[in-house]
């Protein structure tokens, strides 16, 4: 039994979740929690649970475009109180207050959607996301997207607990794959959870990092490959390989094996899940 785990948040992780179900019996992901704006950011100020929409985006690209339940989830609410809400972050805002736990409400739900995969909370715990930059400390994943100069990124509390069944999962990985997304606002903020950190960093498996389209600006303007591999490196994460679309972005002096295989969609900025699976498919033990 083939078993991958996908580590970070964002749309990004939802379309390596889409191509690991194309080869892998079995899908984990561990999914960041430190959004602070929009729906989730609301949400987590009037309730003080961690952010759930990138839980939500997770669930429903497991379940598919053509899951009524799952696009149902993803719609959202327009005028009143309830405006700019996804129907699914309600949800899921429900079932923690109800289970009494962020990690049993999305295991809920994802029972309901029937999904054939596990969807984590890097941890159950709400928490900041803190970068060190040029200008200086920089609170909230919002305000660390949108800036410059960015060196590290960790969390506050700074060591907050794995949520259960993380550390575990990652352990029996036989492939861990890390990105797309935003580099340090989804990736790197589901691995500054030190113990996913670490669990990442003892597998033996094969580690994969799958290389973003393009920069972000301005969060990784001037970015090329190897710009991504060395933040990376810098917050103690080394990948074994960096699978990468041919020409998307200028690859540097990267110091990974590198793997250049078509991965987007046909005049498109976004990963293609057929064309990502097969080429993650190739690169399993």
């Amino acid at each position: 039994m083939t078993k991958v785990v996908a580590v970070g948040g964002g749309h990004g992780l939802a379309v390596t979740l889409r191509a690991a179900l194309r080869y892998a019996d079995h899908v984990t992901a561990v999914v960041t929690v430190a959004d602070d704006g929009g729906s989730s950011g609301r949400l987590r100020a009037s309730t003080g649970l961690p952010a759930m929409g990138d839980l939500r985006r997770c669930l429903t690209a497991l379940a598919g475009p053509d899951d009524s339940w799952g696009r149902a989830l993803e719609r959202r609410f327009h005028g009143g109180e309830l405006d700019g809400h996804p129907l699914g972050n309600l949800v899921i805002t429900a079932l923690a207050e109800e289970l009494g736990d962020l990690t049993a409400a999305v295991a809920a739900l994802a029972a309901q959607l029937g999904l054939r995969a596990t969807v984590l909370p890097a941890t159950d715990m709400a928490v900041t996301l803190i970068a060190e930059a040029d200008a200086g400390p920089i609170v909230g994943q919002v305000a660390v997207h949108s800036s410059t100069g960015i060196k590290r990124v960790s969390l506050e509390p700074r060591d907050p607990p794995p949520a259960a069944g993380v550390v575990a999962a990652i352990g029996a990985a036989d492939q861990i794959l890390i990105g797309p997304g935003s580099l340090f606002t989804s990736v790197l903020a589901a691995l500054a959870v030190p113990a996913v950190r670490q669990a990442v960093a003892s597998s033996s498996s094969p580690r994969v990092y799958v290389c973003n389209l393009r920069t972000q600006p301005p969060e990784t303007e001037g970015y090329d490959v190897a710009a991504h591999v060395a933040a990376l490196r810098e917050h103690d994460v080394d990948v074994d390989v960096v699978l990468c679309h041919p020409g998307a972005l200028p690859l540097g002096a990267v110091d990974a094996r590198v793997v250049e295989l078509p991965l987007a969609r046909p005049s498109s900025a976004t990963h293609d899940p057929a064309l990502l699976g097969a080429a993650l498919a190739t690169l399993i033990g």
